[in-house]
């Protein structure tokens, strides 16, 4: 990105990609029930064109961001939007159905450009303006979710329903050539292996879990195909779980996904996308349903599709706010406040929705409420995750949201369905439909409330801005590579290998987990003087000075102090030369076993901290002696005297 290109501008390109890429899932919504008649198609395969991007927008964003922490943000944000480009071309030529099936798949791809957008506005933008930047990103996705239902209803009324993929295709190559011109490439990437395997697993796996999700209402939940395919992604996910903790590279780092404040934030985000959804669904139902069926207000699509605009404009005027109480109070608070804002409007409205102007309003409130949250879940994923990882961690983050939409989708159509009234000879849903409707947006935000009180305070985010204000410096920073090396060449770390980064005053700039070959990456913040420390299980850790001047460098650190258990087997105060030893758990389990050499000393390399048992056996004299040890961090020293035990047995024939 050119370093004239003012900030404001970066961010509203990037805004204005996620603006679009939301534009792809509710454009189509007013018109699906013309489809079949338009395409000459039944009603149940017009969903498809639904169903489609929601598949690939859930398989492609995980996939496109990790591609971009490894080959670069900007170049896989073009990659996204050619895909969604093309996309929107094939469905506007409408060659047939099963193409414009394939359109719509394409334009899925468009959903991983908020979550590579947030990354891009972390590497690129000052730290004081980072918060507002990400909550604009963040609220795109309601944004364009609120502005697209009567966008496509004056396109298709203007133009005609081919109009609504022009528009998407016209943008998106308008975004391109703004990308090329504003936006540079992040500095920081991880180059390295794509984890193939590992996508191919996940992909499948999400395929049969949200497949059934989608069509289980209309295929039936009891059929042998849900049920399969519900099934399969279990398997799936077992055996893929397992790969991905082995793998160099893993597609998605487990390890860091389990940290506590990512997987609470993560699973907070499930019913927080669940809270969004129900909000557009339930008030543009009840804006159209005709007013005979005595719930509705009678309104069109263009009429309900406006009433939504509000809670648009909302989200982003009140993205400063947002960013100004991340700054501030960090996303833990944000979360809080805007989950618990989405809990009592639902309620509210539960008794208070008797006129257009009351579900304009609370519709209002609820997309303040997700706006707030959804600012906050990306800052509490970077703040939490390494540099280098943060588009991918966002993308993961981005898909347990869609699952939740997902999910809020098929649990509204089921009630609509369940709870219904007959008016003027047809089936709408009832007063009591759209109250369970509304406690359920009230139970989602309610539980994503509970678990925001579960997550740690982000502390980087905050540390990033006061550095900056104490220095007063703008945004230098690098990626700085290097290499866990063993000062024995038989020796082997066990477990994993953690490299963290501090700055002279001691705050942790950067953390990263090295890869099964000992290689790390990690991110500074410009030329300075940092402390470098290694940690693994078995190895004392390993710290060190780092003078960064700047470019292209790698620092290496040696374990060189192998933690062990060790010590001296005697016999009557001799050394007892190949006697055995063994160590155990105290429940049991063998750890390993060696032989003395000729002084009598043996060791091991330090299990983890716990109970223990050494035994130690002389063959020559089949005498043993056992002894409990209480092992910690530290190397320890076990002496064992044999002669002390009971008095020598006959030997042991030697074989």
């Amino acid at each position: 990105m050119p370093r004239s290109a003012p900030a404001w501008l970066k961010i509203l390109v990037l805004s204005l990609c996620g603006m679009v890429s939301a534009l792809q899932f509710t454009l189509v919504i007013p018109l699906l029930p013309a489809f079949p008649e338009l395409l000459d198609i039944s009603a149940s395969d017009s969903s498809w064109l639904v169903t489609a991007t929601l598949l690939t927008a859930a398989v492609g964003t995980p996939i496109i961001a990790r591609m971009a922490d490894m080959y670069g943000k900007r170049r896989m944000l073009l990659v996204a939007l050619g895909a969604m480009i093309l996309g929107s071309v094939i469905c506007a030529l409408e060659v047939s159905f099963l193409t414009m099936i394939v359109g719509r798949a394409l334009q899925g791809f468009g959903a991983s450009l908020i979550a590579v957008g947030i990354s891009i506005l972390r590497d690129e933008l000052p730290p004081k303006r980072i918060g507002t930047a990400v909550a604009l990103m963040s609220a795109t996705m309601g944004i364009g979710s609120a502005l697209g239902l009567p966008l496509a209803g004056v396109l298709s009324d203007v133009f005609g329903w081919h109009s609504i993929f022009w528009f998407g295709a016209v943008a998106g190559a308008a975004l391109v050539v703004s990308l090329l011109v504003v936006v540079d490439e992040s500095p920081v990437r991880t180059p390295g292996r794509f984890d193939v395997g590992g996508a191919l697993l996940l992909s499948a796996a999400l395929v049969c879990l949200l497949l059934p999700i989608s069509k289980g209402s209309v295929w039936g939940w009891g059929e042998p195909v849900v049920l399969v395919l519900l099934a399969s992604s279990v398997a799936l996910l077992a055996v893929w779980i397992p790969v991905e903790l082995r793998i160099n590279q893993p597609m998605v780092d487990l390890r860091t996904s389990a940290r506590r404040p990512v997987l609470v934030t993560n699973i907070a985000s499930i019913f927080a996308g669940m809270a969004m959804f129900v909000n557009m669904l339930v008030t543009v139902q009840v804006l159209q349903q005709p007013v005979e069926s005595g719930v509705g207000f009678g309104l069109d699509v263009t009429s309900a599709g406006l009433a939504m605009v509000p809670s648009g404009l909302a989200m982003v005027a009140i993205s400063p706010i947002s960013g100004w109480l991340l700054g501030r109070f960090g996303g833990r608070l944000v979360l809080l406040v805007g989950s618990a804002l989405m809990a009592f409007t639902y309620i509210g409205r539960v008794f208070y929705a008797d006129s257009v102007a009351a579900v304009v309003i609370g519709s209002t409130l609820v997309g303040i409420g997700t706006a707030l949250a959804f600012a906050a879940m990306p800052t509490l994923i970077m703040s939490s995750v390494p540099i280098t990882e943060t588009a991918s961690a966002n993308g993961l983050n981005s898909l347990v949201r869609s699952i939740g939409t997902s999910l809020a989708s098929t649990v509204v159509a089921a009630i609509m369905a369940t709870y219904t009234i007959e008016a003027g000879g047809m089936s709408f849903a009832s007063q009591q439909a759209f109250h369970a409707v509304l406690w359920l947006g009230a139970l989602a935000a309610g539980i994503c409330t509970g678990l925001a009180t579960l997550i740690p305070r982000d502390r980087r985010t905050h540390q990033e801005q006061e550095l900056a204000r104490a220095q007063g410096r703008e945004k230098q920073e690098a990626v700085v590579r290097g290499r866990i090396t063993l000062a024995r060449a038989d020796g082997s770390a066990r477990g994993t290998i953690l490299v963290s980064v501090l700055d002279a005053h001691g705050e942790q700039l950067d953390w990263s987990r090295a890869d099964n070959d000992g290689r790390y990456s990690v991110v500074l913040p410009g030329p300075g003087t940092y402390v470098v420390i290694a940690n693994a299980v078995g190895w004392a850790p390993a710290a060190e000075v780092f003078e960064f001047s700047g470019g292209e460098v790698e620092q290496h650190l040696t374990f060189s102090e192998e933690l062990t258990v060790s010590g001296t087997v005697t016999r009557k105060g001799m050394p007892a030369a190949g006697a055995l030893v063994a160590l155990s758990e105290a429940v049991g389990k063998q750890v390993g076993a060696t032989r003395c050499d000729g002084e009598g000393r043996y060791v091991f390399q330090l299990p983890p901290t716990g109970r223990y048992v050494l035994t130690a056996y002389d063959p020559h004299t089949g005498q043993a002696r056992a002894r409990k040890v209480l092992l910690t961090l530290d190397s320890e020293v076990v002496d064992i005297d044999i002669a002390a035990a009971s008095p020598a047995r006959q030997p042991l024939p030697e074989r």
